[in-house]
């Protein structure tokens, strides 16, 4: 199966995303944080830095939840700005 590109604001949506979890992790090490969301040290270095921009939803939940993040939160961190961008795309 062939996976369809990612859109520009796709992109820049998941490298909020990462940004919001690098910050709300603050000191706490990556091992931990991904351990205590039963996922690897990896997978959660991809999401920060945006490597893995569009994470499964749960994957997404777990992080949040031992970050102390409401998914509310989340969301609109990761929307922020990006009402425009989508707006002069197309």
């Amino acid at each position: 199966m062939v996976r369809t590109p990612l859109t520009p604001w796709e992109r820049q949506r998941g490298e909020q995303l990462g940004a919001l979890l690098r910050e709300a992790r603050g000191a706490r090490s990556m091992v931990e944080v991904a351990a205590a969301a039963g996922l690897s040290a990896e997978t959660l270095r991809k999401i920060e830095t945006g490597r893995a921009p569009t994470p499964a939803f749960f994957t997404v939940a777990a992080v949040a939840t031992v970050l102390g993040l409401s998914l509310d939160q989340v969301a609109a961190a990761c929307t922020e700005g990006l009402d425009e961008m989508a707006r002069l795309a197309g």
